[in-house]
């Protein structure tokens, strides 16, 4: 069994940072590529970042320029850097990764999501 762990979330006041965390465990193979996703209230859930297994990101448009992904392959972990919050990034965060359990097939997981919350 495979589960992601999000940790960093929190209430954090406009131009400020935060950084978030996610670790995957259990009976993994591989990863591919992991990524951050986001839902506010209303909306649909958009990605945020994404980093595969060689290192290359692509963002979201609204997060260029303040947003870095990166991960550490050796402990199976995701992190976002995130620089200069606005009110817009207030939202629920949301880990995925696609994980490679056996030497045939693999899938997408999610972990349960963190609150961030920009705000005076």
């Amino acid at each position: 069994q495979v589960q992601l762990v999000e940790s960093g979330g929190g209430l954090v006041q406009p131009g400020g940072s935060l950084k978030l965390s996610c670790a995957a465990s259990g009976s993994i193979f591989s990863i591919n590529a992991m990524g951050w996703y986001r839902q506010a209230p209303g909306k649909q859930r958009e990605l945020v970042a994404a980093i595969t297994s060689g290192a290359t990101t692509r963002y979201g448009d609204s997060v260029k320029g303040r947003f870095t992904i990166s991960r550490d392959n050796a402990k199976n972990t995701v992190y976002l850097q995130m620089n200069s919050l606005e009110p817009e990034d207030t939202a629920v965060y949301y880990c995925n990764a696609f994980i490679i359990t056996g030497l045939i097939g693999g899938r997408a997981y999610w972990g349960q999501g963190t609150q961030v919350t920009v705000s005076s």
